[in-house]
């Protein structure tokens, strides 16, 4: 299938918009079921011949589902270099399933099939055979998980698993075996992130509980921002309902805990705070070059004056769409007119990404 890359960029799936319940701090979840063809080496030991043969057998399943929306297919190899970074910054693929540059290529037989609203993705041949995985905005892990509860088990129908009576369904790394579940939730924490030494309690409370804090992209990311995703590590032996009910104990202490500290910031550096808003606001109207992470910091502190309610320029739902589509990949199929599979260098693209910026801002003026 092929990809109008600019229509692609200009619209944001719903779930990247705060929408769902706590959504001043819980920007989404995410709920990731890990699965292996029964009958082929893991993804480690899988020839290029093998991998494509294995690719073609799930298409016609994937794209078969019986979902709310069609599913898209993207055979990665064949997408370029823009298409592959919009695939990743909508978190629709990992980095490791769609590398780029020309010293990462991609591995043969790899894929993605996801819905429109881009509320599912079924990633092909990445560590694992088969990683699905659903999203859904706000704090609702119940949903995501029923609805990818839902997808395995019409794969199920269609296409047998690896499974050991003992481990559960057996995957590439060990940490995965069991269930096979990493549930997720990503959190903006710009309050906590001005106060480092709460910020680390939260890393701490979150460690004891078996859990992971990981950046905006999750395993092997920074966070950019002040995002972060907070996962489940481990799933063996652990059923997964078990697994869901950990992240939702911790997330509303995590959540009241940045309420709080934004409270005490206004109540006790309300000038401190005013200015740091005021000077983000002010940079992203006037600044000629803007490189990506410089953008979210700002973006970042426009959030949390939004929604302390003392910045009132943009509502978040277009702060979630400037988030999505100022980087590097959004702003290149968006914003220019260049061959398939060359990027800009990232000066021309922080250009770009400061004029973007400033007409966004300018339009609410």
């Amino acid at each position: 299938m092929s990809f109008d890359t600019k229509r692609f960029a200009d619209r944001v799936a719903s779930w990247l918009t705060p929408e769902g319940p706590e959504s001043d701090v819980v920007f989404s979840c995410r709920v990731r079921l890990a699965r292996n063809v029964e009958g082929y080496p893991f993804v480690s030991k899988l020839s290029g011949e093998r991998a494509l043969e294995l690719c073609e057998r799930l298409r016609p399943e994937l794209c078969g589902l019986e979902v709310d929306d069609e599913l898209q297919w993207v055979l990665v190899p064949n997408a370029d270099s823009v298409m592959r970074l919009l695939l990743r910054e909508r978190h629709l693929v990992s980095r490791d399933l769609a590398p780029v540059g020309k010293d990462r290529p991609v591995l043969p037989g790899r894929a993605v099939a996801f819905t429109q609203a881009e509320t599912l993705s079924i990633m092909v041949n990445e560590e694992d055979h088969l990683r699905l995985q659903t999203m859904v905005s706000g704090f609702d892990l119940q949903t995501a998980w029923e609805r990818a509860r839902q997808v395995d088990r019409m794969l199920e129908e269609r296409i047998r698993f690896a499974y050991n009576e003992r481990y559960g369904y057996l995957t590439c790394c060990p940490t995965n075996v069991g269930t096979g579940l990493r549930a997720s939730v990503m959190l903006h924490l710009p309050a906590l992130g001005l106060v480092r030494s709460e910020l680390e309690k939260v890393f701490t409370a979150a460690q004891r509980t078996g859990l992971a804090v990981r950046g905006l992209y999750g395993e092997g990311s920074r966070a950019v921002g002040d995002f972060y995703q907070i996962s489940n590590q481990v799933t063996l032996g652990r059923p997964e309902d078990t697994l869901i009910e950990e992240l939702r104990d911790l997330v509303p202490a995590i959540v009241r805990f940045e309420r709080d500290v934004r409270k005490m910031l206004l109540a006790e550096q309300r000038s401190a705070i005013v200015d740091r808003v005021s000077r983000s606001y002010g940079m992203l109207r006037t600044a000629r070059a803007m490189p990506t992470d410089g953008a979210l910091a700002h973006l970042s502190n426009l959030r949390l004056g939004a929604c302390l309610g003392i910045w009132k320029e943009l509502p978040l739902q277009d702060l979630a769409r400037l988030r999505v589509q100022i980087q590097k990949g959004h702003i290149q199929a968006l914003h220019t007119s260049e061959a398939a599979g060359e990027m800009l260098d990232a000066s021309a693209r922080d250009r770009l990404r400061a004029a973007y910026l400033r007409r966004a801002l300018a339009e609410r003026n």
